[in-house]
């Protein structure tokens, strides 16, 4: 059985009707999973109500954002709703969802470090461009930088790697880990593209960080060798105790916002890469705005866990 954590909730962060990060992205997820061939060994799981875990979030919410920043999305949201950014709106329910999209994430730390096994969060918003006190690309929270620190509080959690394989370079979870020795970042990401941020020099504190930037245009056989020569190497040497994986869909052929080339079966093919270096992953989604194969990319990721 592979936990998939979800609520309807989320679909309560309203972003527009013509916002590329809408509701409909869970829904055309959660229906393919349910329509899979071994549907019957998924266990949907609903995330646990942020009043029951609220200590330990808000520990680990600001472990890593500023109090004021946390606040202005409060704020903004129970007066109605608003712009954080230029591509961020939010709606009345918006930081309510985003805080039980944060314990979801943790809920994929504690099943995953319980089982030893894979675990996959079916969220949203995603999080992986969110800074200390700025959101940035349809993002609130810094979910997998928070999920990170999080679980180095979990017993026998020495180190956590994150894998970043969504298109666009997430910034905000880079800035929020790269000065920690005990959590590596590793991402893939079309350059140039959003938000221009990611060269391949940069290395962290401790040199715990490794940018791929790939060109835009590139398929399966960039990736291929960029997964064995890089960052299969990398995350092995980190010897990392969980591995998060920031799962972004957006690389796709048809995926409006990016220029990649990647078919939806090229995620299973990652996914027994980051399998190779340990059974400890906490999937959690980020991008993927072509309803389609945003679907069909997470039936490849969740069927090579299981088969």
């Amino acid at each position: 059985m592979l936990p998939v954590i979800y609520s309807e909730d989320f679909l309560l962060h309203k972003t527009g009707m013509l916002h590329p990060e809408r509701p409909e992205r869970l829904t055309a997820i959660a229906n393919a999973l349910k329509a899979a061939p071994w549907a019957d060994q998924i266990q949907w799981q609903l995330p646990t109500p942020v009043a029951q875990r609220e200590q330990a979030l808000f520990w680990a919410l600001k472990k890593v954002h500023a109090q004021r920043y946390i606040k202005e999305v409060e704020h903004l949201a129970h007066r109605g709703g608003g712009y954080l950014d230029g591509d961020t709106p939010i709606s009345a329910e918006s930081y309510d969802v985003a805080l039980l999209a944060v314990s979801a994430w943790l809920d994929g730390v504690d099943r995953v470090v319980a089982a030893g096994e894979p675990a996959f969060v079916l969220a949203r918003p995603p999080g992986h461009h969110a800074e200390n006190a700025r959101a940035m690309g349809f993002c609130l929270f810094s979910n997998a930088a928070i999920a990170a620190h999080y679980a180095l509080e979990q017993p026998g959690i020495k180190r956590v790697a994150v894998l970043d394989w969504d298109v666009h370079h997430g910034n905000g979870t880079q800035s929020l880990v790269e000065n920690c020795r005990q959590i590596a970042y590793c991402s893939l990401h079309q350059s140039p593209c959003y938000p221009g941020t990611g060269d391949a020099e940069e290395r962290g504190a401790y040199d715990n960080v490794l940018n791929i930037p790939l060109y835009p245009g590139g398929g399966i056989a960039e990736y291929l060798g960029a997964f064995e020569s890089l960052v299969v190497p990398f995350l092995s040497k980190f010897e990392p105790d969980l591995l998060i994986v920031s799962a972004g869909y957006d690389a796709t052929a048809s995926d409006p916002l990016a220029s990649m080339t990647l078919a939806p079966s090229d995620y299973g093919t990652f996914t027994g890469y980051c399998l190779q270096i340990t059974r400890r992953i906490a999937f959690g989604l980020e991008g993927g705005y072509a309803l389609k194969d945003l679907a069909e990319s997470v039936v490849a990721t969740i069927d090579r866990c299981l088969n």
